[in-house]
């Protein structure tokens, strides 16, 4: 076997590798959705002091821990039911076109020091065209089900997402200036240093900006009037049911860990450890020698920020209430955007100071 693996010509062998990579992340990033669903219900209900979902076991044991299965064996056994007057082909394809992006991304994210499954040299290019794809699957939704709610919701959800791409993309321009590449894994390596070399400390403006124009861009609470039960019954996907809802509702919890990943990469270093550059990889704590790979740089890292970004999300959820529509647009046109282009002139003059990230 080994043998014919070795035979096989460079070509074939890159593209299975690439495919089995392909597959890796699609499912543990399809099971980091499930989850999130059960993690969402634990933390409100904490802080609500409530008990969240503990009755579906997993393998007998795991009290709550099958719930995200059995939700979603009950949305794929219910019926597809397309409206009579919608146009059926745009109706199915809607939901795709809001979730296929959310997956697609991934394949510019550094896994990894040094791995990503495709090295994009224009991977910030690449993050922000494909971000701005989803939109057009919410147009869809609200569009093809021939349903005035639908329609309404969709365009409110649209020119949000509109709004606050704007005010990311000015943020992203300062991630930009500070690394000097669009490249994501040069991004993280730019940060290099320890906790107070990444990009945060230098442009915390910005993180702000572009942690709330993705919590905006997700429709999450506080901004989910897409989906305003006093007022447009469901949003957009009012008239989806089974499949077609699990699929919005699958896309909008990857999109949450796609954001979380994001802000990870260009403000938290990625991949890096917090302590790189301070404690030496073969330390010992309280006399136990300390792996290396915990201390050193690895994807535990990353899963460690992402999760944390992800527990703020549910944070904001449980907290806040509902934004009006019109202070929503306001915040994103009359705030955020002229906050991202005041600190880019900040940074025009870091850089010719030669201060902070520019002093090397």
């Amino acid at each position: 076997m080994i043998e014919f693996w070795q035979n096989l010509p460079e070509m074939v062998r890159s593209a299975v590798i690439s495919t089995g990579w392909v597959l890796l992340v699609t499912v543990v990033l399809i099971l980091c959705v499930a989850y999130l669903t059960l993690w969402e219900r634990k933390v409100i209900g904490w802080m609500q002091v409530r008990k969240g979902p503990n009755r579906v076991r997993l393998f007998g044991i795991l009290p709550g821990f099958g719930q995200p299965f059995a939700d979603v064996i009950k949305l794929l056994i219910k019926e597809v039911i397309v409206p009579r007057q919608a146009n059926g082909g745009l109706f199915r394809l809607a939901p795709a076109i809001a979730l296929i992006p959310a997956f697609a991304l991934w394949a510019a994210v550094p896994l990894a020091p040094g791995f990503s499954i495709a090295n994009l040299d224009a991977g910030l290019l690449y993050i922000l065209s494909l971000t701005s794809v989803g939109v057009y699957g919410v147009i869809l939704a609200g569009w093809a089900s021939n349903s005035k709610y639908a329609f309404l919701g969709a365009m409110r959800s649209a020119a949000q997402i509109v709004a606050y791409e704007i005010a990311m993309g000015f943020a992203l321009v300062g991630v930009l200036m500070a690394a000097g590449s669009l490249n994501l894994g040069r991004i993280i390596e730019a940060q290099s240093g320890g906790f107070l070399s990444w990009n945060w400390f230098w442009l915390f403006p910005l993180f702000v900006v572009y942690f709330i124009s993705g919590v905006a861009e997700t429709n999450r609470a506080p901004f989910d009037v897409a989906e305003g039960e006093s007022e447009i019954v469901a949003g957009f996907h009012v008239e989806y049911s089974g499949a077609g809802f699990a699929m919005f509702f699958l896309a909008e919890y990857a999109n949450m860990i796609l954001i979380s990943a994001l802000t990870s990469v260009f403000f938290f270093g990625g991949w890096q450890s917090p302590l790189h550059g301070y404690v030496a990889a073969d330390s010992a704590l309280f006399q136990v020698p300390v792996l290396g790979a915990l201390l050193d740089d690895g994807t535990h890292w990353l899963a460690l920020k992402i999760f944390l970004f992800l527990t703020v999300f549910l944070w904001l959820r449980a907290t806040f209430p509902r934004y009006r529509y019109d202070q929503i647009m306001r915040l994103g046109w009359k705030a955020l955007i002229p906050v991202t282009i005041v600190w880019i002139f900040a940074e025009m003059l870091m850089a010719h100071y030669k201060i902070g990230p520019w002093s090397a």
